[in-house]
């Protein structure tokens, strides 16, 4: 899956995406600033533009979802307001 983001961030120009991970929630990214893929690591970091971040596994990412997301989870877990 790290490799599916990975090649997703290449695209030019960007497009939006979330990360869908096992328990059914997503995460938006709605610009390539709202996502950190450390060198060698197992895991997603995402943030919303508060700042609030959250590192996902690799493990429980189970689909990336392109263009607008339907739900949107804030990264520490509470759904967003509309």
């Amino acid at each position: 899956m790290i490799a599916d983001i990975r090649k997703h961030l290449e695209i030019v120009p960007f497009t939006p995406f979330a990360l869908r991970t096992a328990d059914g929630r997503e995460y938006a990214i709605p610009t390539i600033d709202h996502v950190y893929l450390p060198p060698g690591s197992s895991r997603v970091v995402v943030s919303d533009d508060d700042g609030i971040t959250v590192a996902l596994p690799a493990l429980l990412i189970s689909g990336l979802v392109q263009g607008p997301a339907i739900r949107k989870d804030k990264p520490n877990g509470s759904e967003a307001s509309a």
